[in-house]
């Protein structure tokens, strides 16, 4: 069965990527505004892996309005999920693919970007796919395990690191528009993952 799992090259998606393929013919997708270059971070990722990779482009408007909602909210957990869902449908609509099953790597004390059970049914029911979120039972210290000991990650904070996810373009929309400053006051300082590859 084709699967595509939406891929930012972080650890997270990495690992359900592993997790699922005994499974499924997975191919990983990054979403995209056509802003930066960033998405090429995943692509060098996903060929590290050995896994298929692909990029779909998403509509400006979703990044305008994500950018309104996190100036609005004063912090981008909002903006992020709507784009993530945006990113989602897309994925299961686009007649560049054709896959059976779509995926993120979701975990379950994520914050954001978050899936509710009716929106993955919904999903399910609107584009006859299944949705899959392989992580959703792991807590974040358990999935530091498992990566631990497959994965070959650089951390670092998320204005530094290598990444392809949707908070690096909509920072770099509203740099652009209102200043780095304005970006420092809206996005708070955590780390960011990047895999490099496999562990030795």
């Amino acid at each position: 069965m084709e699967l595509g799992l939406l891929y930012s090259g972080g650890k997270d998606s990495s690992l359900a990527a592993l997790v699922l393929d005994p499974f499924y013919e997975v191919t990983l997708v990054t979403a995209h505004f056509g802003v930066t270059e960033d998405w090429r971070h995943a692509r060098e990722a996903a060929e590290a892996l050995s896994f298929d990779f692909e990029t779909i482009e998403l509509d400006s408007e979703v990044a305008d309005e994500a950018i309104d909602r996190i100036r609005e909210d004063g912090y981008p957990r909002n903006g992020i999920q709507s784009v993530h869902r945006h990113a989602l449908e897309a994925m299961a609509s686009t007649d560049a693919f054709d896959f059976e099953a779509i995926a993120d790597g979701t975990r379950r004390d994520d914050r954001v970007p978050t899936v509710s059970r009716a929106q993955a049914q919904s999903l399910e029911d609107r584009h006859d796919v299944d949705y899959l979120a392989p992580l959703s039972g792991f807590g974040r210290r358990a999935v530091d395990r498992l990566v631990r000991a497959e994965l070959d990650v650089e951390v670092g904070p998320s204005d530094a690191i290598q990444k392809a996810d949707y908070e690096s373009e909509l920072r770099a929309l509203i740099a652009e528009e209102h200043g780095e400053s304005e970006v420092r006051e809206l996005f708070p300082e955590h780390t960011q993952t990047y895999v490099q590859g496999y562990r030795g």
